[in-house]
């Protein structure tokens, strides 16, 4: 590596001995190296390469956030020193990490000169003296001049320029001196970087569009409407994208640049931005306008469809239509009915309480007429009592209905558990006797000592155990009384059989009474009929043998898919459930004889 130049060299270790107030002044010596004229290209670059070495570029970016309202030479030395950053960070190569000089160094350097230039910006617009102003606006272009050769020199900055907030905030101003030379910044951007607007997001680009569209409505300088248009026609050319924004984003724009901005001395931009925007806008209205007419076409084959798909289902809908109201009309009148039904009722009950109560004050006057004085108290007593036994029957009553009531659920779901119970135990059954048999194993043949042992075994037991002998006439008796006790079981089990038989015939008895309360109807709705099948035997059995029968047919009717549940059903036998009533539960009417 070639040796640092003697002047770097010092610099930098004035700048490294001296307090941070005094480095900016050191600092412009850099300036005069720069500058000096027997530099060529390739000295100018080791120079460049020096300070940045050596960590003079990085003290120039550092202190342009200071106040100079304090350091000697003012804001003319943070302008000169916006100036040496710029110039040493163009055309210098960093060959030893470069992705720290690209990535973090240039983008700091920018923002920290675009935060110089609004501090210098807010002064010269805060400035009364007019030398001052000057001072200040000089200072301003110096340091847009420095970013303009910054990113002039490395072009990936442009992006990075527009998208600063700094950046938008200059633009954003009142005073035509500075908005002149921001929008001139603006313009060597898109000098530079014309695709730079493709890359920044869509926010940026309307908001650059919004000042400038502002600049041209809120102000009639023809330096700013000069420099505006400008810009605008330059966005225009570029794309036809942004062409298209602006006759869409700013509807009034044509308007207001043919009326206000006509005859100011650049007619030649304006005529060529206002030939843009015509042309753009009349090719929109006929895209608008093959839109529209495409559009036509789909909703009125759209229309189409559905008159026609209407057409076809209109006698259907007619159809429910009528039906609907049919049966709403009917369910209306079904309503009023029952409605009249019950007001009815309702009267004629009332009608006959009054009736009632009117019969027993009558009764009550007439037997108080009759009794003698006397025996009112014991007769009043006595009425008492028995009113107190019909309510008490009458709660009885509901009370054993109501809890009837509760048990029929509990009564059904205890036979729904029999008949579970007993299609299980049939399908085991049928499982086990399907199991096929273990074969037969033959018995190991003995061997000859087995055998002796074993037939000495039975000599000795027959020795110890003697057959005794018995007489004919003992087998005779013995042959009696076998007989006689099986005369006698015999009679035992006719007995126990009839016993069976006279029980299962009361079971049945009972379950068909106790289906009959179960189906019964209330005693408010009860009829003759119903009383008849309560007082005759022969009723109930015929229809009880009618619902086994039809049970029967039914089942027999079924088609084979319903019948695959019912695997463990032998051929001939119909399940229970089936038939919706037990067989068992049929009474026989009349009196069995035992």
């Amino acid at each position: 590596m070639a040796a640092a130049d003697p002047r770097v060299l010092a610099v930098a270790a004035r700048v490294a001995e001296s307090r941070e107030r005094d480095v900016p002044a050191l600092l412009l010596a850099l300036k005069e190296i720069l500058n000096s004229p027997s530099l060529g290209r390739k000295e100018s670059e080791k120079v460049k390469h020096d300070i940045y070495y050596y960590d003079l570029t990085r003290y120039c970016l550092l202190v342009l956030r200071q106040d100079y309202s304090r350091v000697r030479g003012g804001w003319a030395t943070a302008a000169q020193l916006a100036e040496i950053l710029s110039r040493c960070c163009v055309g210098l190569e960093v060959k030893e990490d470069p992705e720290e000089f690209y990535t973090n160094f240039l983008p700091s350097a920018i923002d920290n000169l675009l935060f110089l230039g609004r501090r210098l910006q807010a002064r010269f617009i805060r400035a009364v003296k007019d030398e001052e102003k000057q001072d200040f606006l000089h200072c301003f272009q110096t340091v847009t001049d420095a970013i303009c050769w910054l990113f002039g020199g490395h072009i990936q900055l442009t992006k990075h320029v527009l998208q600063n907030d700094h950046f938008l905030q200059l633009l954003v101003t009142d005073n035509v001196e500075t908005a002149v030379i921001m929008m001139s910044v603006l313009q060597s951007i898109l000098g530079v970087n014309s695709s730079v607007l493709l890359q920044v997001d869509e926010e940026t680009l309307h908001s650059v569009l919004d000042e400038l569209v502002y600049k041209l409505s809120s102000t009639t300088n023809p330096v700013i409407g000069n420099a505006a248009t400008k810009l605008l026609l330059l966005i225009a050319k570029f794309c036809k994208q942004f062409l298209k924004l602006l006759t869409t984003r700013y509807k009034g724009l044509k308007v207001l640049l043919s009326k206000q901005w006509t005859g100011k001395g650049f007619d030649r931009d304006l005529s060529q931005l206002l030939d843009l925007l015509y042309l753009e806008q009349s090719s929109g209205k006929r895209e608008m306008q093959r839109q529209r007419q495409a559009a036509c076409i789909i909703q009125a084959a759209w229309r189409g469809f559905q008159t026609r798909k209407r057409l076809k289902k209109l006698p259907q809908a007619v159809t429910i239509l009528q039906r609907s109201f049919r049966a709403k009309r009917d369910q209306e009148r079904h309503h009023l009915e029952k409605q009249k039904e019950d007001e009815a009722l309702k009267l004629q009950m009332q009608l006959q309480r009054q009736r009632a109560m009117r019969l027993f004050h009558e009764r009550q006057l007439a037997l108080l007429e009759i009794i003698h004085a006397s025996q009112v108290n014991k007769h009043m007593q006595e009425m008492e009592v028995k009113s107190a036994l019909t309510i008490q029957r009458f709660w009885r009553g509901y009370r054993a209905r109501r809890s009837f009531h509760q048990q029929r659920q509990s009564l059904k779901e205890y036979k729904a558990a029999v008949i579970i119970q007993r299609a299980a135990c049939k399908f085991l059954e049928k499982q086990r006797s399907k199991r096929p048999l273990s074969p037969w194993k033959d018995p190991k043949g003995l061997t000859d000592e087995q055998r002796l042992a074993l037939q000495q075994k039975v000599d000795d037991y027959i020795k110890l155990h003697p057959a005794s002998q018995m007489s004919e006439e003992m087998s005779k008796e013995l042959h009696m009384q076998a007989q006689e006790k099986l005369a006698q079981f015999m009679l035992r089990s006719k007995l126990d059989q009839r016993a069976a038989q006279r029980r299962e015939t009361l079971l049945a008895q009972v379950n068909t009474d106790v289906e009959l309360l179960m189906n019964a109807p209330r005693l408010a709705e009860t009829t003759e009929k119903d009383l008849a099948v309560f007082m005759s035997r022969s009723v109930p059995v015929a229809t009880k043998a009618k619902q086994s029968h039809n049970a029967m047919l039914k089942y027999a009717r079924w088609p084979w898919w319903k019948k695959l549940g019912d695997e463990f059903v032998e051929d001939d036998v119909i399940p229970d459930d089936a038939l919706n009533a037990e067989l068992g539960s049929l009474f026989i009417g009349g009196r069995k004889s035992y």
